[in-house]
């Protein structure tokens, strides 16, 4: 009885995860513009943005359901006249900086560029310590050995 109700409840929980591919796909999922200029355009941009599905194609190669979602809106944007830089603010406001294959330059970020070179710095400074030749040996004069 127990394996019957968790089969059930696998069912249930399972159904609105199947839902968005059982939907039919968006209407410029799969269909170009007509106007090859501004398909162009819609696909130079989508060759920018990752498919958060497969991570690691670009949303104009991806046939996962959610790529084809981000094509029909980049699309339609690009021909209502949007520009595509403002269409790739909204899908990085919408999903985040992951989605954008061109990094922003933001503040929070220059740590990530500094470190590299803070690390070098460091190593620079304890290998010239660890290999630095000594100096001449003292002797004592001999003015210091008379008593």
């Amino acid at each position: 009885m127990i394996r019957f109700v968790l089969m059930v409840l696998a069912l249930v929980l399972a159904a609105p995860v199947a839902a968005q591919d059982s939907l039919p796909p968006a209407p410029y999922a799969y269909r170009q513009l007509d106007d090859p200029t501004l398909e162009a355009k819609a696909q130079r941009l989508m060759e920018t943005l990752r498919c958060l599905k497969c991570q690691s194609q670009a949303i104009s190669d991806s046939d996962a359901p959610m790529a084809g979602d981000m094509r029909h809106q980049v699309r339609t944007r690009i021909a209502a006249g949007e520009d595509p830089e403002a269409i790739r603010a909204w899908l990085i406001e919408r999903y985040g900086d992951y989605v954008s294959y061109a990094p922003q330059n933001k503040p929070l970020m220059w740590p990530l560029f500094a470190a590299p070179l803070v690390i070098l710095l460091l190593a620079a400074v304890l290998l010239r310590g660890r290999f630095r030749r000594p100096g001449p040996a003292s002797t004592p004069s001999a003015e210091e050995d008379r008593p």
